[in-house]
């Protein structure tokens, strides 16, 4: 029993990764307490009554201008009445048209922001570095507003950001219409903000996007995907994958199971491989992280899927889920945002001694 416990804590906690140290509750949630509904550690509790008390990922830090990478950035509300709104990141840069990236947050579907610390850390490096522009999305969060809420959010982003970019109009949000190069195209997100990325892209290539606009790429960072059986040297603990069944099964409100596509693409035929709807494809996992099997057997399947476009591995040993947001300082962090970086800019990942990048055609 000790040892089941133990795991289950490590598993949780690995899933928390990136985010900040938990802020522990005063006592834990008791059953007279408006009574429990569900107890999502480390992140939040569901009451009964429909209260929701978050432990971590709330905190947010002001819009600014950098000053270590000379980054602006700039919030802006597209549908105040519905709460969806964006962080805008513009580099320091003399070039007349960027690259365009959105970018959606990780946090499990139920917590942080684009307007968190950890978020607006990563993203002014990756800004600075790779030389774009960056939408980052902050869609709206379950259990109060379940999936698929969130990829409606992000798909109207991505649709207000082309709409933006292509428009003439006075009013037109300016560093999009003035900066924005929409034959550069990507798509980013880390853990569940790498699940929105397959999942809008699949949309993109199933619906198209307005004005013609096409994605030249995206990377999904640790992204989060699960399934009933288990892939290729993934934990088959019984007591973990029934919490991973049932924190997925919280997060859409029981609305997909846990091999629809949407969390499973394992699972999808070649045919709808296909119609994936980007030319280059980027999955980073950690060498420790529950989730990374998953990941490498995403690309293992999109590649043999006859999908025609480029799909490459990036992994890092020795690391738990999304380390590179908990400590972005690090050696095998710069790698991987080097690795990033090289995807956007069109060159292929660097490799490292810590590291392995796996072409499929």
């Amino acid at each position: 029993m000790a040892g089941s416990i133990s795991s289950m804590l490590l598993l949780l906690l690995n899933m928390a990764g990136a985010l900040l140290a938990p802020r522990a509750p005063d006592s834990l949630p008791a059953a007279d307490d408006e009574g429990v509904d569900f107890f999502f550690f480390p992140f939040l509790v569901l009451y009964k009554s429909g209260r929701v008390e978050r432990f971590m990922g709330t905190d947010t830090v002001p819009a600014s201008v950098d000053p270590a990478t000379g980054v602006a950035s700039k919030d802006v509300a597209i549908d105040a009445a519905a709460g969806l709104a964006v962080r805008l990141y513009l580099p320091n840069s003399t070039a007349e048209r960027l690259p365009l990236v959105v970018f959606y947050h990780g946090g499990a579907f139920v917590t942080e922001s684009a307007f968190s610390p950890t978020y607006q850390r990563y993203l002014n490096a990756l800004v600075s570095r790779a030389g774009v522009l960056a939408v980052s999305v902050d869609y709206h969060l379950s259990p109060e507003r379940p999936l698929p809420v969130a990829y409606d959010d992000a798909w109207a982003v991505l649709q207000w950001a082309l709409a933006s970019a292509r428009s003439g109009e006075a009013d037109a949000e300016p560093w999009l219409s003035r900066r924005a190069d929409l034959t550069r195209l990507f798509l980013v997100g880390d853990s569940a903000g790498g699940n929105i990325v397959h999942n809008v892209a699949m949309r993109a290539g199933r619906e198209g996007l307005d004005g013609g606009a096409t994605i030249q790429g995206v990377a999904l960072l640790d992204p989060y995907f699960w399934g009933k059986r288990p892939v290729p040297s993934e934990t088959r603990d019984p007591a973990e994958r029934r919490w991973l069944d049932r924190t997925w099964s919280f997060v859409c409100a029981g609305r997909y199971g846990v091999d629809d596509p949407v969390i499973n693409p394992v699972a999808m035929a070649s045919d709808e491989w296909r119609r994936l709807g980007c030319a280059r494809v980027l999955v980073t996992v950690a060498g420790l992280d529950v989730l990374a099997a998953r990941g490498r057997a995403y690309v293992a399947a999109l590649g043999a899927s006859g999908w025609g476009g480029d799909v490459r591995l990036y992994e890092t040993p020795g690391e738990s889920h999304v380390y590179f947001l908990l400590k972005p300082d690090g050696e095998k962090a710069a790698k991987e945002m080097d690795a990033v970086v090289a995807f956007i800019n069109g060159n292929r990942p660097l490799e490292s001694s810590e590291s392995e990048v796996s072409a499929i055609s």
